[in-house]
């Protein structure tokens, strides 16, 4: 279900390379034709075929005769703007060997024009209908589809008609020609160059060696050299005519115009679409097996040392179910207790910076559980087997009810904040929600319906120590295991100091478990006598903000936003930020960040804050900014006393615990060579 983020990482300030699947921004059938006759649209809501959840009925849904699905909804945030998506199901795994990165190519050159649009004018028109490429108009290519993204703001029938007659053309019959191929080739070039820092090859690296086998492992998005060099307008058009057909396309409007008009759209640009040929079927993604390497090694100096290991499982979302949910669910907090375990271990010191595990499916290729460690400094051996021990007590011992509830409590907090703020949620972010559906082949339904189901596990009773366990026992095995370390230094052996320190004993490394404290705001180091207003004003009249001074001296700015339902934001500045702070020697500042809130406030430790306040909305976060200090929050109406309570109480009782500053400067030092080598500020 597509919803929500079923797995919540807790906050770590680390500097992960990022781990996410790649994505990269920005002849054929004839062109559709704009159709006056009557078109036998299928209404059945296609998105929840094989599914019991519930239907979200602000969603209307069609199928035109030529298999074109299509998704609408009256939004109307921001007011006046329609969000579009066109969704093709063809990404980099339905490329063959010769056309690795052709997803990616053609995607640059739907938008050089097409049968009815010149080269470029497609942008012209867009911008002058007050669309900015990059924020309101874009594209991207994945594994398994490529979406072209567009919001137009200030939309009416005549924009929105122009813009679907512009996308219909562009799908149908882009100029695949020469001469736009020898003009958009060196751009895609580029992005290929620009793909070669440490990162990138790390990602590259993790793919190969983790889906070993499978068709994902040999298909980068950006595709290779030698493939993009000798792309010819024939092949490319070829590939085109294979893959973009309607039967293969999902187009979801959302915005504040009826959504019969946008039907009426949908069938008088698109019904005319046809295929050439038999539709394809998807070439076989492959399974995860335990036939190949199960580990792999890179040598790069300017990143830090990380060990990931990942184990995989066969990807399963065939119907997206109340049932399959449920049982995610508790797969999902069973993870993240052993993140919150990890977290608690990196705050109190210990020999890895952070660590978290993660539970996913992967571009329709696996179900794989991810453990990511950073360790403090080079010895990512003792980190790795600190992060084993805590991860082998999970499996051994289930958790306590208490940690259970802590985190299906500040799941359901999640939930109903996501209910409240409903009716603000952005058009484009409903828009992009549906996409993320059809992408990964589950569902998605109101915010009410999905609290609903979460809501129905409770009942069940099915988060008790006994089946967190058995998830947890579930999500860490899987039919193949695989690890990866990055090292800044060549070492011949360290693949073998690799597998024994996953074969090492890690008994008794996990240490004893820390019980939760009986904590509550009560607990909360008392406030003085609270103060008196000693003026009030209207400091500028259009928007209302309003002056309020304190008789200790305090000053508050007061602006009500209707558009902001459910959310109250808060910040505190204080003392003169950067202008504060010495210039002529080095300070601490560059540890507040990551070290100032996680000290904790009185005798609490930031782990007994998180307690009280995560199933609230309750938040704080800390900047330095040119001519004050800042801390923020965001809130709700209920919890805004106290919002205002905890960060009143930071700044008069603040807690100074060295271990997070500690933390901070490992971060820091572990970045150095980062920075160092890049030639960015």
């Amino acid at each position: 279900m597509a919803l929500f983020s079923r797995l919540r990482p807790l906050a770590l300030p680390l500097f992960f390379v990022a781990a996410a699947l790649p994505a990269l921004g920005q002849s054929s059938a004839p062109a559709p034709q704009a159709t006056a006759a009557p078109v036998a649209v299928d209404k059945t809501p296609w998105l929840y075929k094989g599914s019991d959840i519930e239907h979200d009925p602000e969603w209307r849904f069609g199928t035109l005769p030529n298999g074109l699905r299509y998704a609408v909804r009256k939004n109307g945030v921001p007011p006046g703007q329609v969000s579009v998506r066109l969704h093709m199901a063809v990404g980099s795994l339905m490329e063959q060997e010769s056309e690795k990165g052709f997803a990616h190519l053609l995607e640059h050159l739907s938008f050089r024009g097409s049968s009815k649009i010149p080269d470029g004018e497609s942008k012209r028109v867009w911008q002058r209908l007050g669309v900015t490429f990059g924020s309101d108009s874009n594209a991207s290519t994945t594994p398994v589809s490529t979406t072209y993204k567009l919001d137009l703001p200030n939309a009416n029938e005549a924009s929105l008609d122009q813009s679907m007659m512009i996308l219909a053309d562009m799908m149908a019959a882009p100029n695949i020609t020469t001469q736009s191929l020898t003009q958009e080739r060196p751009v895609v070039l580029a992005e290929q160059r620009e793909s070669l820092g440490p990162g990138e090859r790390l990602d590259d690296l993790r793919r190969r060696l983790f889906f070993a086998g499978q068709r994902f492992a040999d298909r980068p998005v950006i595709g290779t050299v030698e493939t993009l060099t000798g792309a010819t307008a024939d092949t490319v058009r070829a590939f085109h005519q294979r893959w973009y057909r309607p039967e293969r396309t999902t187009l979801v409007i959302v915005g504040d115009l009826d959504p019969a008009l946008f039907e009426a759209q949908i069938v008088k640009h698109f019904a005319a679409w046809k295929g050439v040929g038999p539709n394809p079927a998807n070439p076989d993604f492959g399974k995860p097996s335990d036939t190949h390497p199960k580990s792999a090694a890179l040598v790069e100096p300017t990143l830090p040392p990380i060990v990931a290991l990942a184990v995989l499982r066969p990807w399963t979302v065939f119907e997206d179910t109340v049932k399959f949910n449920q049982e995610r669910w508790v797969d999902f907090v069973a993870v993240r207790i052993i993140n919150r375990r990890l977290e608690r271990r990196a705050r109190s010191g210990s020999s890895y910076i952070g660590a978290g595990a993660d539970l996913s499916d992967a571009v329709r290729s696996v179900n794989v559980t991810t453990i990511q460690v950073l360790p403090v400094g080079e010895d990512w051996e003792t980190a790795l087997k600190e992060v084993r021990g805590v991860v082998a007590d999970a499996l051994a011992t289930a958790p306590t009810q208490a940690e259970i509830d802590r985190e299906v409590n500040e799941i359901a907090s999640e939930m109903r904040n996501a209910i409240e703020t409903a009716r603000v949620t952005a058009g484009s972010q409903r828009a992009d929600t549906l996409i993320a559906a059809v992408d990964i082949n589950e569902v998605t339904t109101s915010e009410q319906a999905s609290f609903g189901i979460f809501q129905g596990a409770i009942n069940q009773r099915m988060f008790t120590p006994e089946r967190v366990l058995a998830s947890t026992r579930r999500v860490l095995q899987g039919v193949a295991t695989r690890a990866l370390i990055t090292t800044r230094a060549p070492d011949a052996n360290v693949q073998t100091k690799l597998a024994a320190a996953l074969e090492a004993d890690v008994s008794g490394l996990a240490g004893t478990r820390a019980a939760l404290r009986n904590v509550s705001f009560a607990s909360l180091p008392r406030l003085g006598t609270p103060g008196k207003v000693a003026m009030r004003a209207v400091a500028v009249p259009d928007p209302k903000i309003e002056q309020v001074r304190y008789s200790n001296g305090v000053t508050g700015l007061f602006f009500q936003n209707p558009g902001e339902v459910g959310r109250i934001y808060v910040s505190v500045r204080f003392g003169r930020g950067m202008q504060a702070l010495p210039a002529n020697r080095q300070t601490p500042a560059w540890a507040a960040n990551l070290a100032l809130l996680e000290g904790g406030i009185g005798k609490l430790g930031q782990e007994e804050i998180d307690q009280i306040t995560g199933d609230r909305r309750i938040s704080m976060q800390f900047g330095v900014g040119d001519d004050a200090f800042v801390i923020a929050g965001q809130t709700s109406p209920a919890d805004l006393t106290d919002q205002l309570r905890l960060i009143a109480t930071k700044l008069e009782v603040p807690g100074w615990d060295p271990k997070p500053v500690a933390r901070a400067r490992a971060v820091a030092i572990s970045g150095y060579a980062a920075r160092n080598a890049s030639p960015m500020p």
